[in-house]
């Protein structure tokens, strides 16, 4: 449903946002291997992330990735998604096809809207903060084959 750098961009905002909360900043290697990315793709979402001011980059010895302190507390997921995809997912012909509306629908469409009403729903009642107890907790993870854990 989202695009790959979504995924990555949700799991990497959520890591930093929870080493964030505990003083901490990351670097693009920590972050790689925590969400299973390779560094490269990481760097490129990190750094649209920075553009559109959800997170901030320290350069230097001591530098690294943190939350924006400023949008912090109400960074929702459809920040997120906006920043990396666009509003395409809302948009979207659940079939893939380049011309799908009500006057000329899809087998799909009346269904999708649903899912798609439902999905924007989540994603502007979810923030980052709401995400990050249970990470934090040990009980949710941002990399199947994850070694690490914050506690």
């Amino acid at each position: 449903m989202f695009s790959k750098a979504c995924e990555y961009g949700i799991r990497a905002t959520i890591y930093i946002a929870w080493n964030t909360t505990n003083d901490k900043r990351v670097n693009l290697k920590q972050i790689s291997k925590e969400i299973g990315s390779p560094e490269a793709f990481t760097a490129k979402i990190l750094q649209q992330l920075v553009r559109s001011e959800v997170i901030t980059s320290v350069k230097g010895a001591l530098g690294g990735f943190t939350l924006n302190t400023s949008t912090a507390p109400t960074l929702m997921l459809s920040t997120l998604v906006a920043a990396i995809d666009g509003d395409t997912i809302y948009r979207g012909c659940g079939l893939g096809l380049k011309s799908c509306n009500s006057k000329k629908p899809c087998p799909m469409h009346g269904q999708f809207m649903l899912v798609r009403e439902q999905l924007r729903e989540m994603l502007e009642n979810t923030s980052i903060n709401d995400l990050l107890d249970d990470y934090g907790d040990g009980r949710t993870y941002l990399n199947r084959l994850s070694t690490t854990q914050q506690n």
